[in-house]
């Protein structure tokens, strides 16, 4: 359906010989009409706190081998040991619908990819990447020359 404006309306209204009375009382019930509606204010968004999920089957972090990862992010009131929790709750609520039963989520890599944000969602988990990235080592430390980057200065007590 066409939009009008209601200063149209109100012109083509005149021009057509309305009683100045009718006309005023058309007018402003159309722009009551038009005025959009107070909604209830929004509750203040969430706000959340980021968590990386290392995948490490084989226990080999200490190691220096290369780990893949998911970012997730939850709420900020709420403890970091519980992420692996939301998504085991997100992943048996998936498995429980009928694409679920038909594909399940065996482990936390197909959970976090295949399974819709809405069942992460209610339990307050909200995944940002759905394919792992790789995780990076550093020593946390930058280079102080810039013509050799091997070289690091160290701090002398």
């Amino acid at each position: 359906m066409p939009k009008i404006d209601v200063n149209k309306v109100a012109e083509i209204l005149k021009r057509n010989e309305l009683e100045p009375a009718l006309l005023r009382q058309i007018v402003e019930e159309m722009n009551l009409l038009v005025q959009p509606e107070v909604d209830e204010e929004k509750p203040p968004a969430l706000k959340k706190q980021w968590a990386i999920l290392i995948s490490d089957p084989e226990g080999r972090l200490p190691e220096g081998n290369d780990f893949v990862g998911w970012i997730l992010q939850i709420p900020e009131n709420e403890s970091i040991l519980t992420t692996t929790e939301r998504i085991f709750k997100g992943a048996y609520e998936f498995n429980t619908t009928k694409k679920g039963r038909l594909m399940p989520a065996k482990t936390v890599g197909e959970a976090l990819e295949h399974i819709p944000a809405k069942h992460f969602k209610e339990s307050g988990l909200f995944v940002k990447t759905k394919i792992p990235v790789l995780m990076l080592k550093t020593d946390n430390e930058i280079p102080t020359e810039s013509t050799d980057k091997d070289t690091r200065r160290r701090k002398v007590d």
